[in-house]
């Protein structure tokens, strides 16, 4: 999860045509100014979001101490970023935009929008977090610090040297105060009735669970302090030291935690959507805006994604038809597909070991084919690694993570691994290529490693740009080749166009047409065919971060849109087309002129 003040995503670009305009200096000077205030922004937000500058790699030199700090969970902290996020829209209108070049210009109008409708998020809906993502459960499965500093502390956190090494321990002592402040968030948020479904709340207390159910010398935050102790040969007597620290504070206030999460299950509710919640039914539509970047009303995404699955149904039909697989509903075929054991690996760890295996030689196999379509590439490395078990009950099925910026961690893609009935062999390339090559690797790598924007861009997110990037990455694999006498391996990759126009039915169906989570699941299940298991994990995600899962579906329409528009022009160049990618994600709309300016037809 990103740190809610890098402002992850928002909603329409309109907004930014209200900002003032002002007269100029000439515009390399303009644009120096700019970049050097953005610059400014970009490290006072690294300074309040330790976690952030690990996970970067910029939290050396003068910022080592942030190494022993964990992010401000609290609600002063979440005041504190919204007060930073208005000074700094105040003193970019102040700026203005007048006078930039056009690269500099188009730094300008992002960061404004995100600033302009983070800022519109966070006033209005003042529960859980909407300072760009919209959550708004403090504490749920998928949010939370109990479920994401344990991991953040065991991948992300480096342990070197001694200085290291003191710094773990000062950042796990950290732990449970951002605990009991999360707790007192959501806390807060119960008062006014705003807190998770009841099934939502029994998968939490599951994971509450699981993070206390081994000695405290056992837990991963200590386990794996002291293999990095040992792998940097350093004497082991600090392990007793957190182990102390996790016995003595990150226990009890884990369990204040599941007790507080325990009363609210007596409470809760079992409606799926956030039409429940105070003003609900305007947050589910800022919801979808600040995922997708396009405003659309619930009912028009509902229509959007029922025409597209029964457009991408009736490709599935076809391939399956050809196979021998004729009879029954294309969601029934697939079923039967998935259960057919040749398509399965063993739910064993040796099994688990074998299809992680089986990833890695599918990254390596895009790899080599990523110069046919892309004139630069990152010069970070991913890897696949397993979702930890810890927290496997709760997380999506796969995700991506960046890699540092000091070249000291590779990126990763994780997969989910808790039933390897949820992942066939039939879909697997295809969620290789959406989450590592070509599609976040790229899409997040090259953005990174760019010179040419500035790095509160090159970190920037906005999920309808970058879903949509990953989902389009999975088309051109397609079309690059790499399903050739593979015709399961295509449905593998027409199920996931139809899973992701699935959502569109189901996000919107609980969120604005007060669909149950039975009545998604099951739809969601008939349609796809994804394995119970998965598919309810999934509905489980929409639920927690409604609009969310709208991005991709429409975002790859809109990449698809404006790849179709360039490859009219008799010059096109598909390398070229790509090169949009070195100028950082950007709102749909705003893609759309840039790529349409790029092209000459604006």
């Amino acid at each position: 999860m990103h740190r809610r003040n890098f402002i992850a995503s928002a909603a329409a670009a309109s907004v930014v045509a209200t900002l003032p305009v002002r007269v100029a200096a000439a515009p390399a000077d303009r644009d120096t100014a700019l970049r050097t205030m953005l610059d400014r922004f970009f490290y006072a937000r690294l300074d309040s979001s330790p976690e952030q500058a690990t996970q970067m790699g910029l939290d050396s030199g003068t910022r080592a101490a942030l190494k022993s700090r964990l992010d401000d969970q609290s609600a002063a902290g979440q005041a504190a970023d919204l007060a930073r996020a208005k000074a700094e829209l105040a003193e970019l209108r102040t700026f203005g935009n007048r006078g930039l070049s056009p690269a500099a210009a188009l730094d300008y109008e992002v960061v404004s929008y995100q600033l302009t409708r983070a800022i519109a998020g966070a006033e209005r809906f003042t529960y859980g977090d909407s300072l760009g993502r919209f959550a708004p459960y403090v504490l749920s499965q998928l949010t939370g610090p109990y479920r994401d500093t344990p991991d953040f502390l065991e991948s992300q956190t480096r342990v070197r040297d001694a200085g290291e090494a003191d710094a773990y321990l000062e950042r796990l002592s950290g732990f449970a105060k951002a605990i009991d402040d999360s707790s007192d968030r959501q806390s807060r948020d119960a008062a006014r009735g705003v807190f998770a479904p009841d099934y939502i709340l029994d998968t939490t207390l599951k994971q509450l669970g699981s993070a206390m159910e081994r000695p405290a010398d056992q837990t991963v935050m200590v386990a794996s302090f002291a293999a990095k102790l040992k792998a940097a040969n350093l004497p082991a007597d600090r392990v007793a030291k957190a182990t102390a620290i996790v016995q003595r504070d990150v226990f009890p206030a884990l369990d204040r935690q599941r007790a507080l999460v325990a009363d609210l299950r007596g409470k809760a509710v079992h409606d799926a959507g956030c039409w429940r919640l105070p003003d609900g039914e305007a947050y589910y539509a800022a919801a979808a805006e600040a995922a997708t970047t396009v405003a659309m009303t619930g009912d028009e995404i509902h229509r959007l994604g029922l025409a597209q699955v029964a457009e991408i149904g009736a490709r599935i039909d076809k391939i399956l038809t050809a196979q021998g697989m004729s009879k029954g509903t294309v969601g029934a075929r697939l079923v039967a597909l998935n259960q057919r054991p040749d398509q399965l690996y063993p739910n064993t760890d040796a099994g688990r070991d074998a299809l992680l295996a089986h990833l890695n030689r599918q990254i390596k196999a895009m790899q080599a084919r990523l110069p046919e379509a892309f004139a630069t590439l990152p010069k970070a490395p991913v890897e696949v690694r397993r979702v930890p078990p810890t927290i496997q009950a709760g997380a999506p099925g796969g995700y991506y993570q960046n890699a540092s910026l000091d070249g000291s961690r590779p990126a990763i893609y994780y997969i989910n691994l808790r039933d390897t009935f949820d992942r066939p062999k039939f879909g697997l390339a295809t969620l290789t290529h959406h989450e590592a090559v070509p599609g976040h690797h790229l899409q997040v790598g090259l953005a990174l490693e760019s010179t040419e924007i500035p790095l509160i861009r090159r970190r920037g997110f906005f999920s309808g740009y970058s879903e949509g990037w990953a989902l389009y990455a999975e088309q051109l694999a397609d079309e690059m080749g790499m399903y050739e006498g593979d015709p399961l391996g295509q449905v593998g990759y027409l199920q996931s166009l139809l899973f992701r126009a699935t959502r569109l039915v189901v996000d919107s169906g609980m969120h604005a047409k007060r669909w149950s989570r039975e009545q998604a699941t099951d739809y969601l299940i008939a349609t796809t065919g994804i394995a119970r298991g998965r598919s309810q994990g999934e509905i489980d995600r929409y639920t927690v971060w409604p609009g969310q899962a709208c991005s991709y579906k429409i975002g790859h329409t809109v990449w698809t849109r404006l790849r179709a528009e360039a490859q009219k022009r008799p010059d096109f160049s598909l390398k070229q087309f790509h090169t949009v990618l070195l100028k950082g994600a950007m709102p749909l709309a705003i893609l759309e002129r840039v790529v349409r300016r790029d092209m000459g037809a604006a």
